[in-house]
């Protein structure tokens, strides 16, 4: 099936580009001859708009160094207004080259060694690696789980934020691994939170663009005024539109006294300097990319529902958690009664399908399997196939 003149069925062979997804199989899992369906780029041709403009661009024999044209930074204040109804001034914005760097960037900028950083598991799992990787102490306030899904504890958090005393949070909106984009209520309550107990707010919002089922994305910064006061967005074009390879993201910062400092910081070591790809790809993107997103949100969706009615009709043990945005399925497969070891081993052994486990989110995350399923529907399909039977014949 194609949605208007892009197509999303055909299956193209990555191996050998040095996609991670598909030549990284063997470090990561042990062994090559497995479905890659687990780092979270799609498997679906780039907009051939994206595609059109850095061809043209490559066509000239020369690749200097390249000043960055306002039109870039007016497309992603643009975007966010056209998409979200985010109103954020051009002062407000610096290019970072990616989402998990710019936290990095944040974490040794506004806090020191030794520092408690909170974060909600079972949560995007580079979080963790930043904040121990770093010198600082993870603090946890975990997420709830539902009969549909998840909410976030506020009463933990608050309590959290009065005896731990972290002096920053990593928000993860919507939340990877499990699908949720965060209510304005919620987020303005994490915001009036933080600002009585002097925690700064990073919020992760990469997946923002990619909210399902006429759902709005809700920016932090948007919440309340209190978010505006302590929180700091990342957010970019990579996810939405399959660009990851080319590195180009953005943070947002509302309040002059966060921002003034870090931005200098920023700019004085050459940290937000992008390269003339990474802002070609991203004016393009958010100018002439949204028939694309379209589309490509219309068939993620119907993937979605795919794998809901097959493991209903075929797999009962496993129960999809439905997201509210992105490509990621979050599977409950604790009825198959196995341990942490053994669930992996059935994916990757038994069904030769390479999903990130669940407990790398964090232990609470244990008994899950998160299934990106951005890929043509008829693998989708192969693929669970191939965990039927591994199921079926154990």
């Amino acid at each position: 099936m194609s949605h208007c003149c892009y197509d999303f069925d055909t299956e193209i062979d990555r191996r050998g580009t040095g996609a991670m997804k598909t030549d990284a199989l063997t470090t990561f899992f042990g062994r090559s001859d497995i479905e890659g369906l687990w780092i979270a780029d799609m498997d679906f041709a780039v907009s051939p708009e994206i595609t059109n403009a850095l061809a043209r661009r490559f066509s000239h024999a020369i690749y200097g160094y390249t000043a960055v044209p306002e039109s870039y930074w007016d497309s992603i204040v643009y975007w966010l207004s056209h998409r979200h109804d985010w109103k954020v001034g051009r002062e407000e914005l610096i290019y970072v080259n990616g989402v998990v760097k710019g936290i990095g960037f944040l974490i040794n900028y506004f806090t020191r060694p030794g520092d408690k950083i909170l974060i909600q598991p079972p949560v995007y799992h580079p979080f963790r690696n930043l904040v121990e990787g770093n010198g600082r102490v993870c603090v946890t306030s975990p997420l709830s789980r539902t009969v549909d899904g998840y909410e976030m504890d506020l009463d933990d958090l608050e309590e959290k934020f009065r005896s731990e005393r972290p002096v920053m949070m990593i928000l993860c909106n919507p939340h990877n691994p499990v699908g949720i984009q965060w209510s304005a209520e919620v987020l303005c309550r994490v915001g009036k939170l933080a600002k009585k107990y002097g925690v700064k707010v990073i919020s992760d919002e990469i997946h923002g663009d990619l909210v399902l089922y006429g759902k709005p994305h809700i920016p932090f910064l948007e919440a309340c005024p209190e978010a505006r006061e302590v929180g700091i967005a990342l957010g970019a074009p990579s996810k939405t539109f399959n660009i990851p390879g080319l590195s180009s993201s953005w943070i947002v910062i509302a309040d002059p006294g966060l921002r003034r400092g870090f931005f200098h910081w920023m700019e004085v070591n050459e940290f937000s300097e992008p390269t003339f790809v990474a802002t070609i790809a991203t004016e393009t993107a958010y100018r002439h990319g949204e028939p694309w997103l379209s589309a490509a949100t219309d068939y993620i969706e119907g993937n979605i529902a795919f794998v809901e009615e097959f493991c209903a009709k075929h797999i009962p043990e496993i129960h999809p958690v439905r997201p509210q945005a992105s490509f990621l399925v979050w599977l409950d497969c604790r009825d198959l009664g196995l341990a942490h070891d053994d669930l992996v081993s059935l994916f990757v052994d038994n069904a030769r399908l390479a999903l990130n486990d669940g407990a790398m989110f964090g232990e609470e995350g244990s008994g899950y399997m998160r299934f990106n399923v951005a890929s043509p529907r008829h693998v989708v399909e192969r693929c669970l196939c191939s965990l039927e039977k591994a199921i079926h014949s154990r």
